[in-house]
């Protein structure tokens, strides 16, 4: 049987790599393995934020409820097999090297190759299969429509967390456009859940629940009230009824709405989630890099913002969580971003609420540079400097906020958590 590292190398191959929309090879794939997904309970997920936070927490609610339940999401933060967990508990690195080996041999035989979401999200299918789960939480890689998660045939329950522009040179430059490819995943007869977005984006996802006679929900943002935020969490009420969330930050309480939205559409379907464990759920889930403290002493904070509708949020929780926390209200940032990003956008919300800007240089070969994203904000009046390595970086920003005493927000793509959460480390070691 194949080894642990045999299988990452071969997942990772670099032959294997980049996006090809279309569903023909994990089709192909799928067939040849038997139709694993055939067997499953699916809920589908997509979205341009939050998709991550409402998976983890609608996870961890069935799973208290006694349920088998498979949770499939990416990226991984920290190591590859948090992209495939159930009963919230990684995979092994035994069954992945297993399932991997099952999947390799099907897809060696296919003159179109895979590439490596569809060999993950196959993998991902032959071990939820092997295992009986009960439910699985599905969340798509990109978009929807020609995401390979897409493969599958009639899930309980259909969500769309929000539509904001991201991704446009893949999924389109418009509201509407990017709508379309997340409706993709809309399945005839199947109730339809729809979190934020502007009434562009919902005519695009009502229509197209009406034309596949699929019932159309919007989750009720109204019924949230009472809510009190602080850095152990945040209490609210849904219609009534209090819950409370380790997760931090505001926008936590929007994600946790759609979530009770669904529990609900599943308790119409015929499905047992009793409120104690909702509550139960809410209260134990757990989600890396979303507003996550690092450090209280002195208060580090990171979160995995990455685009305009992110940064929005980080800011709203700045404002509200921290700010308070400053004479002037003014944290310290260190930052980094994606070029393909609307990061001049990014910056000018972020602005006001910054004293001292670190930025580096992310390791992605679509990063913008620190020296440019450094120039961003020198233009916009903020003290801002780069580095050379992320290491230097944090060991500077992790420097002044113990000096000063202020908060430090590491804000940037998912892909840089766990280089900062070691550099931090490592930094707070040699200032000890």
């Amino acid at each position: 049987m194949m080894t642990y590292e045999e299988a990452l190398a071969y997942i990772h191959s670099v032959d294997w790599k980049g996006s090809r929309p279309g569903l023909e090879r994990i089709a192909e794939l799928t067939e040849r393995l038997g139709h694993p997904e055939d067997s499953l309970r699916f809920i589908h997920v997509a979205g341009t934020n939050g998709k991550g936070s409402f998976c983890s927490m609608l996870d961890s609610v069935l799973t208290a409820a006694g349920y088998r339940v498979g949770l499939f999401t990416s990226p991984y933060i920290e190591r590859f097999n948090e992209r495939i967990r159930l009963s919230g508990e990684d995979i092994s690195d035994e069954d992945l090297a297993r399932d991997t080996e099952t999947v390799r041999a099907c897809a060696s035989e296919m003159a179109d190759s895979p590439t490596e979401f569809e060999l993950i999200t196959a993998i991902a299918l032959v071990y939820y299969k092997r295992m009986g789960c009960d439910f699985v939480v599905w969340e798509c890689g990109l978009g929807g429509r020609l995401d390979s998660t897409n493969i599958i045939k009639t899930p309980v329950l259909s969500v769309i967390t929000g539509v904001d522009l991201d991704h446009t040179a893949l999924l389109g430059t418009t509201p509407a456009e990017i709508a379309a490819e997340k409706a993709g995943i809309i399945k005839p007869g199947v109730p339809v859940l729809f979190g934020e977005g502007c009434d562009e984006a919902e005519a695009v996802i009502r229509a197209t629940a009406e034309e596949k006679n699929s019932p159309y929900y919007r989750t009720d943002f109204s019924a949230v009230t009472g809510v009190c935020s602080s850095l152990d969490g945040t209490d609210f009420s849904f219609r009534g009824k209090p819950q409370h969330l380790s997760l931090l930050g505001l926008y936590q309480t929007r994600n946790a709405a759609t979530v009770l939205a669904a529990v609900s559409l599943l308790r119409a379907e015929g499905i047992c989630v009793p409120e104690d464990d909702v509550q139960k759920g809410l209260r134990r889930a757990r989600w890396s890099a979303r507003f996550e403290p690092l450090s209280r002493s002195p208060l580090i904070v990171y979160d995995g913002a990455h685009n305009p509708q992110g940064i929005e949020a980080a800011a709203e929780n700045i404002r509200a969580l921290l700010s308070p926390l400053t004479p002037d209200g003014k944290i310290l940032l260190l930052m980094g971003v994606m070029a393909d990003k609307d990061h001049r956008k990014m910056t000018a919300d972020l602005t006001p609420l910054v004293s001292h800007v670190f930025t580096v240089t992310p390791s992605n070969a679509r990063s913008l540079d620190a020296a440019g994203l450094s120039r961003e904000f020198s233009d916009l009046g903020v003290e801002a400097v780069s580095f050379d390595t992320l290491e230097e970086g944090v060991k500077e920003a992790v420097r002044a906020a113990t000096e000063e005493g202020r908060p430090l927000v590491c804000l940037g793509s998912l892909y840089m958590y766990a280089d900062v959460k070691r550099a931090v480390s490592a930094a707070l070691g040699e200032l000890c």
